[in-house]
């Protein structure tokens, strides 16, 4: 198991290209100011020994040791020992819709970041329990399997993006029947499904879904994400809002939610509905209703000491920066007498 202490820290990589930048331009101010004072091609044979390849190789050097440094301060960290731990807790599966519609920003800063720092929240929360996670739009796939890893949950939380899923729509129903696979073949009432969603263009029998799986002890909530009022729903190229999309009459799509059918789904798999705001997403709620779920024992195993590697980048950071307080700007004589003995030849 591999993971990073202070992943934070990796921001401060960008500032490599902030320095590349900077080097460049005072390479230019260099020249401009060494061009004031005459003929550059003079200026360069009265300071012969000077080596320009050198220069860069020092920034180089530098750059490198820069992003070794923050790799150290990140600090890698390996698993090294993997116990079974016996734990207590309930079955969660969360079914997070991805279609286009969950671009919308009625809640900011859209439906889907504001669903994933709710469902990153609910994971902190959880205590024994085990997690997973499927994504659905015109399908359903399993993003996470169920696991008490919450590490790799928040890790693949981070990447769902409504790109995942080619097929638009509103799949509730497949979303519930492969999230009652997942669980496997075990008996019990200490089992739940989450569905957060908008509810739109809903195109299966979703209650019907819900009907199965309550039937089989397993409770079903719903979180409904957005207004009923509705919102357009934008669109970005490279990261800039272009507009909004349209229909094929080229009016503005405005994508509510439907709270009607989210109610139903609850109602029909003995669970809860609530509506998520700005303010907040109705997790708690949720949480209360998971905390009264029969406990199961189940055993997992789980990496728990890891080893530090924060050392290895930071030594290597440190040759590197030795190599370059010794490394001279000026030319090497072995270079200097070569190219005298050329000069010679001619």
């Amino acid at each position: 198991m591999f993971q990073l202490e202070n992943k934070y820290f990796l921001y401060a990589l960008s500032l490599v290209p902030v320095f590349i930048i900077i080097y460049w331009l005072y390479g230019r101010w260099r020249k401009k100011a060494l061009a004031a004072y005459g003929d550059i091609s003079i200026i360069q044979q009265l300071f012969p020994d000077v080596s320009n390849s050198k220069r860069i190789w020092k920034f180089i050097l530098f750059l490198i040791s820069f992003a070794l440094v923050i790799m150290g301060i990140v600090n890698p960290q390996v698993g090294t020992k993997l116990e079974e731990v016996k734990r207590k807790g309930a079955d969660l599966m969360i079914c997070l819709d991805v279609s286009n519609s969950m671009k919308a920003e009625d809640l900011q800063p859209n439906r889907l970041e504001k669903a994933k720092q709710a469902i990153s929240k609910l994971v902190n929360k959880l205590e024994g329990d085990r997690i997973g996670i499927i994504v659905f739009g015109g399908e359903a796939y399993v993003q996470l399997p169920i696991t008490t890893d919450y590490s790799a949950a928040k890790l693949f939380l981070e990447s769902i993006s409504t790109e995942m899923i080619p097929t638009q729509g509103t799949a509730i129903g497949k979303a519930i029947e492969l999230a009652v696979e997942s669980f496997g073949k075990d008996e019990g009432k200490n089992k739940a499904i989450v569905i957060i969603t908008d509810g739109e263009n809903h195109e299966d029998d979703a209650v019907k879904a819900a009907e199965a799986a309550a039937e089989k002890g397993i409770a079903i909530h719903t979180i409904g994400m957005g207004s009923a009022e509705g919102s357009p729903i934008p669109v970005y190229k490279n990261n800039v809002k272009e507009g909004f999309r349209k229909d094929n009459e080229g009016n503005t799509v405005i994508t509510k939610l439907n709270e009607q059918i989210l109610q139903e789904i609850a109602s029909a798999g003995n669970g809860i509905y609530v509506r998520a705001s700005n303010s907040e997403t109705g997790l708690n709620n949720v949480l209360d209703a998971i905390s009264r779920l029969e406990k199961k024992q189940f055993e997992s195993k789980m990496y728990s000491d890891y080893e530090d590697r924060f050392q290895w980048f930071i030594a290597a950071a440190l040759v590197l920066l030795l190599i370059d307080l010794f490394l001279s700007e000026r030319k090497s004589k072995i270079y200097q007498r070569l190219n005298l003995f050329n000069d010679k030849k001619e």
